[in-house]
């Protein structure tokens, strides 16, 4: 397959008139970014003006180069840790897409801010403005200040007039106004600059104008001229330009302006990717249904939207606005109106937030070569599909090929996507190419061209390489898929495992597809050159793993009952990232453990420090790099290689230690030690096993050295779905509600001393959660309301369950919440069922599942989060029955630092290692 790549979700892509309501609240991420946001930021622009000094003063050079260096190093390490963030509300690779994008862009985005916005959320605003600067991106903020003026006019005994929208401005109301947008826009400099993001307050000097019609309006501006060099001095500077919309004549005389339209014509002079306008709504509404219009293509629905009959008044003005805004720009450029909360949402997910608005182009199918133009196909080709760049097969062999059977030829007018589906009579379609440029990225024409072809097509075929960097979308658009020999087939509209072998039969044997794919019968685990298992969501992940010669599955889905002990022998654990709680629960565990030792210790705060809490040795903390892991493993470090590595650090930093520990242990006879890591980098990452020990294979963990900890809220939704898979009805999600203490919220190093906070003083940083009762009032706050990382990670994982008895994928739908409490997590599971059944029935389901499971209790009453904090194991009960008897609500509590994290990275680490799976587990 040629690039592939989507910016939006198919959901925003439909009919204006089916558009789904989006709700989701990045708002939760702004909080998480809080502690980062309050440290000064040196730009490095500034940081290099500073050292242009004369040469005669050597000694003060070399300390502001010393400074200088330090502050970048400092800076790239604040850029990194908030990119990590993002990764909360998308794929790594969705995140690092836009980074690219936005970061290549001459200018990113133009950001208009309601004067509403200033008041009610000025803090929201600032943090989500800073988390921008953060990673180097530098959005021109444009801000109006209607309420704040309206409301100091009334003081001043002036009413405010207005002739078609347009404020009549005399000159005392233009003195207000000039008062007004000066203090507003000093409010929000000030703000950023107290979070440690540089600003510089623009007020005038950027926009020339004539009086719009001074009889008619006063002192009203009409925009001729926008000054660029203001902008770009303060982002030269490493400054985020915040400019008011208020202009000067050539004479100096001072004009008031709309703020939209001085937006507008900002983003005419600067033809930015982006143009945001934020408000308290979030979007534009359908003004019957009341739902969110999530996307609206000019060039293709707006004749037909401004003839709608709720289509008036201000949607409509706005309407016009942007499609004269958007006709003036690059097609690549487009319009968001979404409110505050939504920002980083909108500008680093396919899914996005609010509307969006942009040209698009027209769509067309033909079913020849020379219907489409043979030249232009060729370049298209030629530039933007890997087999033909790549010399693999060249352009008159794929349109040989495709010319033998029936054909059909979708794009978009300025080729920015084409895809080729090949069409036999009485056979099944292939979608043989489908290729896109950059500016089709930006502006979804695949998802475009993708909802065409599903349109004309009930069953579909395509094909990818297994490691294709853009199969998540492969996946999100089938409703199966498997893997084999390097390559994978996807399709939808087949349900029947065996018609798709049939298929697939069919399509190698007449040559369609490569012979690569059959048989689809699944293989035992450990067995040489084995094929790999069926599977209806082969995604990144579930691929095959290779150590010391023999093939092992990262995919097994066998339950197996606990695997006997293979060794006492004494072991060495190395625990990188000991600060937060769960290295402290692991500590504990650790210490009471018969036969693994700490040998080393990580943290960069407490490094120096004696580790607390462990008694068996004197350990001390070290900052163990990444080069220092490398040597460590190849054994050049302090001490022999640990036979073992516990990686508890934050998402998206655990890649380069994994890649250390790998490349240094390459060359030992036994390969590099095991691998067990707990973020969230590996949980769908080929190669790796995924270790639930009481739902999914531990034959699969025993074998593998890599091995990914599952999620804290992920364990406690899959233990609840799991008995029920095959009940299930599969026209409905289940869904499920997760409540947490704060402690899942994550920690920061506080300075000695600090209240609240884990360690001892003696001069040592204590641990502090990021999240705290105090911070939470006492209430609880629900956050990610939908497309939480652990809510892809559980219908991830339980599908493969599901294809290895030949059924459709799971999706479940979950809601996490925070509470004022420390630990542990309480779920409500909602599960509608296929058949009825009685509460009886469920529950002997769940004891049959679980009941020879140490660590799982199961009863009737509903269990409390009192009785699961600072044990080891899954409570459920409940379950209750609804009337009709089709839907089934079920509890489940575990602790998010001990079975949700800790406790299971031990079970984990005593199966690979070959230890009896509860060993130093209290069975309580």
């Amino acid at each position: 397959m040629g690039l592939l790549m989507a910016q939006r979700s198919a959901s925003r892509l439909a009919s204006t008139s089916s558009q789904r309501l989006f709700s989701t609240s990045s708002s939760s991420l702004s909080q998480l970014a809080r502690p980062l946001l309050s440290a000064p930021l040196s730009s490095p622009s500034s940081s290099s003006n500073t050292d242009r000094k004369p040469n005669n003063l050597p000694s003060t050079s070399i300390n502001n180069r010393l400074y200088s260096s330090a502050a970048a190093r400092e800076n790239a390490y604040d850029r990194e840790t908030i990119t990590r963030l993002l990764y909360s509300l998308a794929s790594r690779k969705e995140v690092e897409r836009y980074l690219r994008i936005f970061s290549a862009a001459n200018k990113f985005a133009v950001i208009k801010v309601g004067g509403a916005i200033l008041t009610h959320q000025l803090d929201e605003l600032a943090l989500s403005l800073s988390f921008l600067h953060r990673i180097g991106l530098y959005p021109i903020v444009l801000h109006g200040a209607g309420p704040q003026l309206n409301d100091l006019l009334e003081k001043e005994g002036v009413e405010p007039d207005y002739i078609d929208g347009i404020r009549i401005t005399d000159a005392k109301t233009l003195k207000v106004a000039r008062k007004t947008f000066l203090e507003e826009n000093q409010k929000l400099v000030e703000k950023l600059e107290s979070l440690g993001s540089r600003a510089r307050p623009i007020p005038l000097g950027t926009f020339t104008a004539d009086y719009l019609d001074k009889d008619k309006y006063g002192l009203v501006g009409k925009i001729n001229r926008v000054d660029k060099e203001p902008i770009e001095s303060a982002i030269r500077a490493g400054c985020l330009p915040i400019l008011t919309s208020l202009a000067e004549t050539q004479d100096g005389q001072i004009l008031n302006v709309n703020a939209d339209v001085a937006a507008s014509e900002l983003s005419k002079a600067l033809e930015p990717l982006k143009i945001v306008y934020l408000n308290e709504k979030g979007g534009l509404y359908h003004g019957k249904t009341k739902e969110l219009l999530e996307v609206i293509n000019l060039d293709e629905e707006y004749d037909d939207l401004m003839k709608q009959e709720w289509v008036k008044f201000g949607t409509k003005l706005k309407l016009r606005e942007m499609k004269e805004l958007l006709d003036h720009l690059p097609r690549s450029s487009s319009v968001a109106i979404i409110s505050v909360d939504q920002l980083q949402k909108e500008l680093f997910t396919d899914s996005g937030a609010g509307t969006l608005i942009r040209r698009g182009y027209k769509l067309y199918k033909h079913d020849s070569i020379e219907q489409v133009g043979a030249e232009r196909l060729r370049n298209v080709l030629r530039e933007n599909d890997d087999e033909i760049r790549e010399g693999r097969k060249s352009v008159a062999e794929f349109f040989s090929e495709l010319s033998k059977q029936p054909y059909s030829i979708y794009g978009d007018e300025p080729f920015d996507c084409v895809a080729f589906v090949s069409r036999p009579e009485g056979e099944i379609p292939i979608l043989t190419k489908l290729v896109t440029t950059r500016n089709g990225v930006l502006n979804s024409v695949n998802d475009n061209v993708w909802n065409q072809i599903r349109k004309d097509h009930k069953r579909l075929v395509w094909t990818s390489r297994a490691d294709d960097e853009n199969r998540a979308w492969h996946y999100e658009r089938a409703d199966g898929s498997f893997t084999r020999n390097g390559r994978s087939l996807f399709y939808y509209g087949v349900q029947d495992v065996s018609e798709v072998e049939a298929i697939v039969r069919n399509l190698e044997e007449k040559g369609r597809i490569e012979r690569a794919y059959l048989p689809l019968k699944a293989a035992k685990p450990g067995v040489p050159n084995g094929t790999r298992a069926f599977s209806t969501m082969a995604r990144p992940g579930l691929g095959q793993n290779t150590i010391h010669g023999r093939r092992t599955y990262a995919t097994a889905v066998e339950r197996s009952e606990p695997l006997p002990a293979t060794t006492s022998e004494k072991k060495r654990v190395a625990l990188i990232g000991a600060r937060g709680y769960t290295g402290q629960a692991l500590v504990g565990l650790l210490n009471s453990h018969p036969h693994l030792e700490l040998s080393h210790v990580s943290s960069r705060e407490l490094a120096g420090l004696p580790l607390e809490g462990y008694t068996k040795s004197e350990v001390r903390y070290s900052n163990i790099g990444v080069e220092d892991l490398r040597k460590l493993e190849q054994g050049e470090g302090p001490g022999a290689p640990p036979d073992a590595y516990i990686m508890a650090l934050p998402n998206g930093v655990c890649k380069p230690f994994v890649e250390a520990v790998q490349q240094g242990g390459k060359n030992r006879k036994d390969g590099h030690g095991t691998i067990v890591d707990l973020s969230a980098d590996y949980r769908f990452e080929q190669g790796w096993t995924y270790g639930l020990p009481e739902i999914y294979s531990r034959k699969a963990i025993r074998e593998s050295k890599l091995i990914s900890n599952p999620g804290c809220y992920a364990t406690n939704t899959q233990a609840l779905l799991a008995p029920l898979l095959e009940r299930l009805d599969p026209a409905q999600m289940p869904t499920v509600f997760g409540v947490s203490g704060y402690s899942g919220a994550g920690t920061k190093a506080g300075p000695p001393g600090s209240k609240g906070g884990s360690g001892s003083n003696g001069g040592r940083a204590v641990t502090l959660p990021k999240i705290s009762a105090q911070d939470l009032e006492g209430g609880i706050r629900p956050y990610s309301l939908t497309d939480h990382i652990h809510e892809r990670e559980a219908g991830f994982h339980l599908s493969r369950i599901l294809a290895s008895k030949g059924l459709p994928p799971i999706k479940v739908a979950f809601i996490p919440t925070v509470a004022p409490w420390f630990q542990g997590i309480i779920s409500t599971a909602s599960i509608p069922l296929k058949e009825k059944m009685t509460a009886k029935e469920v529950k002997d389901l769940y004891q049959a599942w679980y009941g020879q499971e140490k660590l799982f209790t199961i009863g009737s009453n509903v269990p409390e989060i009192k009785d699961i904090a600072l044990k080891h194991g899954v409570k459920m009960g409940g379950f209750q029955i609804h009337s009709e008897g089709k839907r089934v609500v079920i509890v489940s509590t575990i602790d998010n630092l001990l079975k949700g994290a800790a406790t299971q990275c031990l079970q984990n680490l005593n199966i690979a290692l070959g230890y009896d799976e509860h060993a130093g587990i209290p069975l309580d």
